[in-house]
């Protein structure tokens, strides 16, 4: 992972079909762990960006799909817990990254465990209208509310980016979703990276059936659609693991 001493480095990492599909969109079944299979591989890198990562990004509606998860290096790969502190550690890293949960209306639950296991600092990022609402209610100790002024609804990636700078939690920033939260990103050119594990199944869509691709909410026009500089290829069994570079 390239230093970043004069700015945030941010890179992004989703699994996906072989048709495009991140998320089945049923209830029970809106991970990661549906399209990968449960991929012992997949967890593993999952895991190992998370152990070189400061700061790790998820939407409120990545943690409504599994609200009982906690964004660390062991919360998705315990078999390789010693094996990611000790990178941490060679990387002269806090023990766990920062959890950001994004959340423009603030209608989250502050008794899940990412706010209040102890495990993590969390910070909410959120709008005054948001920050009011959370603020009615009881704030676990290791919880920090950022309200963004003069935002309504979608909060910009460079308040979010800002937001978490003033924690001075570090500069390399995971993004794991979801589509639409990234997709404001990269309509705003803010991912340097993107990891990409290709799954081999088919998942198929419906008109209509609301399943996700990557990017959602934004749809670049001819000539201006993002292209990448693929880095890496590797593979496990059937499994493919991309890395893509982009240009800020």
């Amino acid at each position: 992972m390239p230093q970043a001493h004069s700015r945030q480095h941010v890179f992004s990492n989703f699994v996906s079909t072989l048709d495009g599909v991140v998320s089945l969109q049923a209830r029970g079944h809106e991970g990661g762990g549906d399209i990968s299979g449960f991929n012992i591989q997949d967890r593993m890198v999952m895991g190992l960006l998370r152990a070189v990562a400061d700061i790790v990004i998820a939407g409120s509606g990545t943690l409504e799909a599994d609200p009982r998860h906690v964004w660390t290096p062991d919360g998705i790969c315990p078999e390789l817990t010693d094996d990611y502190r000790l990178l941490r550690t060679a990387l002269r890293k806090r023990a766990v990254p920062l959890n950001v949960i994004v959340s423009g209306s603030g209608q989250i639950d502050l008794s899940l465990p990412v706010f209040t296991s102890g495990r993590v600092q969390a910070l909410v990022v959120t709008t005054a209208a948001g920050a009011k609402h959370l603020l009615k209610r009881k704030t676990p100790p290791r919880l920090e509310i950022r309200a963004i002024p003069r935002c309504r609804d979608n909060i910009p990636p460079s308040s979010i980016l800002n937001a978490v700078g003033r924690m001075n939690a570090g500069k390399h920033i995971l993004i794991e979703g979801g589509p639409r939260l990234l997709g404001e990103f990269y309509a705003r050119r803010l991912v340097d990276e993107q990891f990409l594990t290709l799954a081999p199944h088919i998942a198929g869509r419906e008109y209509g059936d609301g399943r996700l691709s990557l990017v959602m909410g934004q749809a670049f026009p001819p000539g201006e659609t993002r292209w990448g500089t693929l880095a890496d290829v590797r593979r496990g069994a059937s499994h493919l693991f991309l890395r893509y570079t982009f240009r800020r």
